[in-house]
């Protein structure tokens, strides 16, 4: 390949040439015959202002290019650079547009030449990458990355992932590279070139497989290592003090005692053995996971049995599979067999997959994610959907390629290469097998799970595992999905899946079966009524809370009232919405089953169009139980309706949920198991356990126990709450907001950053964002705040902690499971106390009933779960013993009322500082 390639990075003051921004710094790599020829870089004065916010990005400040030439003083140079070359750029769109718009304004001509996006290249060869931000990209392959934002460093980090990208083509497979040709020809940038010239290049020659791919029907795959039950002879528990440090100090060198996790192996051990549950909190720092998985281990090689470890994130599953298991084989001297299963979904069909590869292509998410998987097949060994990195559009093809059984799709022949059912065997063989909580709920609901069976398990974040059982025996319909589903059945003069169903079945008799005109009408009919189903929803929701304080964000519960109009509309629509769906099914599965009599043969479109109707079918038959569920049913569930004002249909979603699933649990969870193990580092309230007891259904318990922390928080954190902020209950949100504002902008002046702010509600979280981006104080600072800035939470979490002076402003999902260790977080703001707001529907069903029983609502409900959620908070801030950090809570109610002790009981003892805001700020001084 004997191309010209000039990398291009460039600085700006600002994101768009039409709008008058111009270019700071300009810098190119070029590459030719494979090596880097040249470089050149230059600042360049735009003859406007740089924004502070691009100065603290960059480092490069008015000072820097007040003597640096002009653009067009480059321009030629630049020009003729470019000339008979590829453009290559790290989102290229943006470059190439600043560039053109310069260069044309200084009287040269623009390029048009082909393209190159390394951001499109990259998806497609690392379709399992965290992120595809230059400076991630840069750290995976070990690259050095000294100045991020500067132009020349980002073009030289560009030219030299490129290079090693260009090497990563031509080492995948020949069938890989064909497809990958065929279907690059609709991407963005121009790497149909690319693909092309290594395709010519590879069948010049006689391929050599590596050793570890394999081809099979044209696809090529990780080969898979044979699934063996490692023979262990038994492992003696370590009783002693002596022997737990003899075994840890194989797997960490220099180890010191924890006895706190010495303290956790022998409770597992001792509830493993006795046959009893146990409650055991953990505070941060104890080492939990290895605490549970040692003595989970011997114990499980003992009785020739799996012992399942269930979370509720998927992030500390991987954790645990990754980091935990192997330090557990280290210390055990042995392999141990630990496996991870997930629901059958998460798995790819691969005859799903090879069907889609017949397809012609047309639309470009579905064409790169296709490119995406043909080079993941030839990495992953577990065909499990959350290694990839997919766009919202990439999930959507995957609902077309996930593994589920088939009617009419011939799948025999890949029954060996089925990832799921590997899963399942993997599963079977296991010593460890952690999985989620979802997943073991619907494995006791199910007749045949994919579980083994098994008799001991551990909970880990078992303070979620009540959460999580409410949302699996919850359901829930919204407008969105109610539409896709429609939407991909379409009318018959849609040209859509139901005009491919007549089509397919024009030469079959169809005697007795609806017309097609009848169906298409249901399908309008059922169209008809989903709008009117959706707009009554949020009519009715927004009707029911009318002094809404403020925000756009409203919930309402959904209380049958015959003398309601709003309401008896709402209810009649929703039988009609359920009949209509119930005709619609009947006529769906006529047709399939006259397919399925039929003895002609089906070609592969075919055979997909068919499956796609057998889909269709059961997401409207899954929509009919819901609707039936919500509306019909009396069930004694919770129903409530969720929607914005600011689109009321498009985001109206209706749920109903048990209130209670306690009974279930203990009936089908914690009778029937031998020994279930509840860990996290929040269960108890005030130093007691019977709020999580009576939440979880758990009555007989073998052991109750609360393991401190190891850090000593007297000398690592300091507590504060400021006595000059108005109480939370005597002024209006929208004045509470403009007062705390102004004391997070003094304390983010006094602390530089590295702070995360926790809100309860996200209005105020918005209000706040809004009213510090207005003052203009804090331009130098990134703010990033959840549900405004895009992306997941893992994502803010990992551009907080690239920047030093970073305010992330979270809400509750924040309060839980987000890791942000030691030197990335030195400061933590809890805005306020973190009660369930009275109205949200569980907690007011179960207020009702705590009254109804006698009982006093708010100190068995609301605050037991506000002390543990602060509890949650407060963890975040010290996860080593060299963090130091700082805690302010807004809410003066922590020291003014009396059950404010019970939040302090509950976290580790520290004294409370109090003050103004400007003596804050020089105690801050004094301790950072």
């Amino acid at each position: 390949m004997s191309q010209k390639f000039v990398v291009v990075d460039l600085e700006t003051t600002g994101n768009s040439p039409k709008k008058g921004d111009r270019i700071i710094q300009f810098g190119a790599v070029i590459i030719e015959d494979g090596k880097i020829t040249g470089r050149f870089s230059s600042l360049v004065n735009p003859m406007q202002e740089i924004p502070a916010f691009i100065e603290e990005l960059t480092g490069i400040s008015e000072s820097m290019v007040k003597n640096a030439p002009l653009f067009e003083e480059i321009a030629p140079q630049v020009s003729d650079m470019l000339e008979d070359a590829y453009f290559v750029a790290h989102n290229v769109l943006f470059d190439l547009s600043f560039l053109q718009e310069e260069l044309i304004n200084s009287g040269q001509e623009g390029f048009y030449g082909p393209v190159i996006d390394t951001v499109e290249m990259a998806r497609i060869l690392y379709p399992a990458a965290d992120s595809y931000k230059l400076t991630d990209l840069a750290a995976r392959e070990g690259l050095d990355h000294d100045r991020p934002h500067q132009a020349d460093s980002d073009a030289q980090v560009t030219a030299e992932l490129l290079l090693i990208m260009l090497d990563a083509a031509k080492a995948l497979p020949l069938v890989t590279v064909k497809e990958l040709a065929k279907l690059s020809e609709g991407l963005k940038s121009d790497l149909h070139l690319i693909f092309d010239d290594v395709l010519n290049m590879k069948e010049s020659s006689l391929e050599d497989l590596p050793d570890h791919i394999e081809v099979y029907r044209g696809i090529a795959l990780k080969k898979r290592a044979e699934i063996q039950k490692a023979i262990h002879s038994v492992i003696k528990y370590p009783q002693s003090v002596e022997e737990k440090k003899t075994l840890l100090q194989k797997a960490f060198s220099g180890y010191e005692i924890r006895h706190g996790q010495f303290a956790m192996m022998d409770y597992v051990h001792e509830a493993f053995t006795r046959n009893g549950h146990a409650l055991i909190e953990a505070g941060t720092g104890v080492g939990k996971s290895l605490g549970y998985l040692i003595p989970a281990a011997i114990f499980s090689i003992d009785i020739h049995n799996p012992v399942v470890v269930s979370t509720y994130t998927t992030q500390l599953q991987e954790q645990l599979l990754h980091n935990d298991v192997p330090k557990l084989a280290e210390v055990l001297g042995t392999k141990i067999n630990a496996s991870l299963i997930k629901g059958r979904n998460n798995y790819i069909s691969m005859a799903r997959f090879e069907h889609s590869l017949r397809e012609v292509e047309e639309n470009y998410d579905t064409a790169l994610t296709k490119m995406q998987i043909l080079v993941w097949l030839t990495q992953t060994e577990t065909g499990d959907f959350d290694e990839l990195n997919l766009s919202s559009g990439g999930i959507l093809f995957w609902s077309k390629v996930k593994n589920e059984p088939a009617l009419f799709l011939k799948t025999k022949h890949w029954e060996s290469y089925d990832f799921y059912q590997r899963a399942v065997e993997k599963a079977q063989q296991a010593d460890i097998l952690i999985t989620n909580h979802a997943m073991l709920l619907a494995d006791l609901v199910s007749e045949k799970g994919p579980l083994p069976n098994y008799d001991y398990v551990i909970l880990d974040e078992g303070h979620q595992f009540e959460k999580a059982a409410g949302k699996y025996f919850g359901r829930s319909l919204d407008y969105l999905a109610v539409r896709l589903v429609l939407n991909q059945l379409g009318l018959y003069d849609q040209n859509q899946l139901f005009y491919k169903l007549e089509r397919l079945l024009q030469n079959e008799s169809g005697d007795g079966r609806l017309h097609t005109f009848e169906v298409s009408q249901l399908i309008s009919d059922l169209v008809y009524e989903t709008e009117e189903l959706f707009k009554l929803a949020g009519t009715y929701a927004r009707k029911s809370v009318k002094n809404k304080a403020y925000g756009s964000k409203i919930h309402a519960g959904m209380i049958p009232d015959r003398d309601n109009r709003v309401w008896t509309a709402l209810k009649t629509t929703a039988e009609r919405f359920y009949f209509d769906l119930k005709d619609l099914i009947i006529a769906l599965e006529e047709r399939l089953n006259e397919a399925g009599k039929s003895n002609r043969p089906y070609t592969g479109v075919q055979q997909s169009i068919l499956e796609e109707v057998v889909q269709v079918k059961e997401d409207l038959e899954a929509i009919r139980d819901t609707a039936r569920t919500l509306f019909m049913d009396d069930s004694g569930y919770v129903r409530w309706i969720e929607a914005d004002l600011r689109s009321l249909q498009n985001s109206t979603t209706i749920f109903s949920r048990p209130v209670y699933v306690s009974d279930y649990l203990a009936q089908r969870f914690f009778a029937k198991k031998k020994s279930v193990v509840v860990t996290s580092a929040t269960l108890s309230v005030n130093n007691s356990f019977s709020f999580i007891k009576k939440e979880l259904g758990l009555e007989n318990t073998l052991m109750e126990k609360q393991i401190p922390s190891p850090f000593s928080y007297d000398s690592q954190v300091k507590l504060i709450v400021p006595d000059d902020l108005p109480d939370i209950k005597s002024v209006s949100d929208d004045d509470y907001v403009a007062a705390i504002t102004e004391h997070i902008i003094s304390i983010a002046e006094a602390t530089k950053g590295r702070m995360l702010i926790l809100f309860t509600s996200h209005e105020m979280l918005k209000k706040a964002y809004e009213l510090i981006k207005e003052s203009g104080l804090l331009e130098e600072f990134i703010l990033i705040a959840q549900g405004i800035t895009a992306g997941s939470r893992t994502r803010l979490t990992r551009n907080f902690k690239r920047f030093d002076k970073a305010i992330l402003f979270g809400t509750s999902s924040f309060w839980e499971g987000v890791d942000i260790p030691g030197e990335d977080l030195s400061c933590l703001i809890i805005v306020r106390l973190p009660f369930t707001p009275p109205d949200e529907p569980i907690t007011a069903a179960k207020c009702s009933i705590i009254k109804e029983s006698g009982g006093s609502p708010f100190n068995e409900l609301s605050l037991p779960e506000a002390v543990l959620r602060f509890k949650q908070g407060f963890g975040r801030l010290i996860r080593t013993t060299n963090d130091r950090g700082l805690i302010f809570v807004f809410d003066r109610r922590l020291v003014t009322t009396s059950y404010g002790r019970a939040f302090l009981h509950s976290v580790p003892d520290i004294p409370v500082e109090k003050g103004s805001i400007t003596k804050i700020v020089e105690m801050v001084h004094d301790w950072l």
